[in-house]
């Protein structure tokens, strides 16, 4: 009977662990998800230190350092950042987390991407896209004319339709390489190839 008692006490500690490990997991979910709907939508500077790491903005940027820093708080103040975005997929793993992002607005409207995210002491940081999960180079294209047509005069009417052609006709594949790799050399390229100029 004893035995009986003690192997019933052991079930319920190990199933009251395991219940306490499910609520820890889902309060990081939460954080989690705030950090990417906080860093993807809102108009602070702040969030571009504060939530982001230099690696997440030098790849949005496509600069390196202080530069890449700076372009995330102008696109702040500016208010270009996404209108909504959806996240699903939450994992969380010690002090690394990732997640699927459903994006509309800005640059990468229409699109869905896999971010990670990692803990820097309390605070979780968008370190990340690591990849397209849904791709659609024609909501790619549109999010690029939409882009564009908020800021007139920055380039001429004819580049901004070949850019948008480009857009349109790229692969998955291209569109990591374009967007994701944190160099600005394979759009450079595409700029190029539209001015009639031979790529470096």
């Amino acid at each position: 009977m004893r035995k009986r008692l003690l192997l019933l006490f052991f079930v319920l500690v190990v199933f009251a662990l395991a219940l306490s490990a499910c609520g820890s997991s889902s309060d990081e979910s939460g954080e989690v998800e705030k950090v990417i709907v906080a860093s993807a939508t809102a108009d602070d500077p702040v969030n571009c230190t504060k939530l982001n790491t230099l690696k997440f903005n030098e790849q949005l940027a496509g600069e390196k350092g202080k530069a890449a820093v700076e372009e995330c708080e102008e696109e702040a103040e500016n208010n270009e950042g996404l209108d909504s975005v959806h996240v699903s997929e939450v994992e969380v793993d010690d002090a690394n987390a990732t997640a699927v992002v459903a994006l509309k607005g800005g640059g990468f409207g229409g699109q869905t991407v896999e971010v990670a995210l990692v803990k820097n002491g309390d605070q979780w940081k968008m370190d990340e896209i690591v990849k397209f999960t849904k791709f659609d180079p024609k909501q790619l294209a549109q999010a690029f004319e939409e882009q564009v047509a908020k800021h007139p005069g920055e380039i001429s009417n004819s580049l901004a339709s070949c850019l948008g052609d480009a857009f349109a006709a790229t692969s998955r594949e291209e569109a990591e390489e374009l967007l994701l790799s944190g160099s600005s050399k394979a759009f450079e390229g595409i700029a190029e190839a539209c001015l009639g100029k031979p790529s470096a």
